[in-house]
């Protein structure tokens, strides 16, 4: 193959001496500068289909750990059972409602399932990496304490938000357990939530 590019190269290069025949010698640079224009064109060719597997490999090559369905599902999961959570908040005109849960579980969940592909990734010696998945949930749950930190307030003698900024936090967990797979500990964790935001109040509400 070197030897035929090299050819065709010195025949581009050097063309053929003109022969005392009229016509010979400009057939043969035409077919000299055809040959070399195919090349160029089968050259151009391989680029472009290298660049599409490229593409191609990147965008189907994830996944490794957690298949995209599962992930999807996990994903979706969150998102319905943050926005349980933030419906009572949202319904009660809290500063964090609807969105806003969803936004945590879901965000959570993303981290845990992010979490499992990078352990997938080669990143050098494989006894010198250590995932430690406690370490994720422990800055997993500062942000969103950081969120819920922010909405707390004090008016007078009365702290304000605070079972909002709660219920911000759990949203959080909710995620976690989802991106880890754990959708049913996360349902059952929502229904009790459901039970305290709703019944409980209505409790009170009857003692008080």
């Amino acid at each position: 193959m070197a030897a035929l590019i090299f050819m065709v190269e010195s025949l581009w290069r050097c063309p053929p001496k003109t022969s005392q025949t009229p016509g010979i010698g400009n057939r043969g640079q035409i077919r000299a500068r055809g040959t070399y224009g195919l090349w160029r064109r089968l050259e151009a060719k391989q680029k472009g289909a290298h660049v599409i597997n490229t593409i191609i490999d990147e965008l189907t090559g994830t996944f490794a750990a957690v298949p995209p369905l599962t992930a999807f599902l996990r994903m979706t999961a969150a998102a319905v059972l943050g926005g349980l959570i933030g419906l009572e908040r949202e319904w009660r005109d809290k500063p964090a409602g609807l969105r806003t849960h969803i936004l945590i579980a879901l965000a959570a969940c993303l981290f845990i399932v992010v979490s499992q592909q990078l352990a997938q990734l080669s990143f050098g010696v494989k006894d010198n990496i250590k995932v430690d998945p406690l370490r994720l949930v422990e800055a997993v749950t500062a942000g969103v304490a950081f969120l819920a930190a922010g909405i707390i307030f004090t008016k007078g003698d009365t702290v304000k938000n605070t079972t909002t900024g709660a219920s911000m936090w759990l949203a959080g967990g909710v995620g976690l357990a989802c991106g880890a797979g754990q959708m049913p500990l996360a349902a059952m964790a929502t229904v009790i939530t459901i039970v305290v935001l709703f019944v409980l109040r209505l409790l009170v509400r009857a003692v008080e």
